[in-house]
């Protein structure tokens, strides 16, 4: 008679994918998660860890600056990345991006021998860069990103142009020079022109396949 299933012996692999919004990371990070498959890769998206902040009025939530490491609950992330490393699921909270609060909701992420954490201060937090294996930064030129950025805001989050632009002169781009370009430094790949860098990405799954 067979026992109950055992926990994994060994530590799942865990990368870091960083970048300037639109660079392309998720498309990496969601690349390789399609390329490599669900069952052997979990894939945990830093925006979904944005801090819960209900109790404060809509505008209140709108004005704040998401783009600053204090708009994530860095504490909630780290456990989720322990129990993921320790062979268990993590129960991800889903964030409302156009009325700016998390959700009752949750994602279940189970885990796998590869852990990919995808977000714009990934390898800024050195929480999160202590846990580590391979830690990648996507580079892509500033007007291609915040193109990107408008685009997305104003078709998947319910954003207005003229509130994605003054968020990004505001927001955006100060914390992008302050934090999230100087975390390029802690790379150790890093993959120019996005997301769709074929070459690029090609080497990044046979790296992860070769752990799997």
């Amino acid at each position: 008679m067979s026992g109950p299933p055992t926990a994994r012996t060994t530590a799942p692999f865990v990368i870091g994918v960083a970048g300037g919004t639109g660079s392309g990371k998720t498309t990496v990070a969601e690349r390789l998660a399609g390329m490599i498959g669900e069952r052997e890769l979990a894939l945990v998206k830093l925006d979904s860890y944005y801090c819960d902040c209900r109790h404060l009025p809509f505008e209140e939530r709108a004005a704040i600056n998401y783009d600053h490491p204090d708009a994530f609950d860095w504490a909630l992330l780290m456990t989720h990345l322990h129990e993921l490393r320790g062979g268990r699921s993590a129960p991800v909270p889903v964030y409302d991006f156009a009325r700016h609060l998390r959700t009752d909701e949750v994602t279940v992420v189970e885990a796998g021998p590869v852990v990919v954490v995808e977000g714009i201060l990934v390898l800024s937090e050195i929480r999160v860069r202590d846990l580590l294996d391979l830690k990648v930064y996507v580079d892509a030129d500033p007007d291609v990103r915040f193109i990107r950025r408008l685009q997305r805001d104003v078709a998947e989050r319910g954003r207005t142009p003229a509130s994605v632009i003054d968020q990004y002169l505001t927001t955006v781009r100060p914390m992008h020079l302050q934090f999230v370009e100087p975390s390029k430094r802690y790379a150790d790949v890093i993959v120019p022109h996005g997301g769709l860098n074929d070459p690029a990405f090609d080497m990044l799954v046979a790296r992860v396949r070769s752990l799997l």
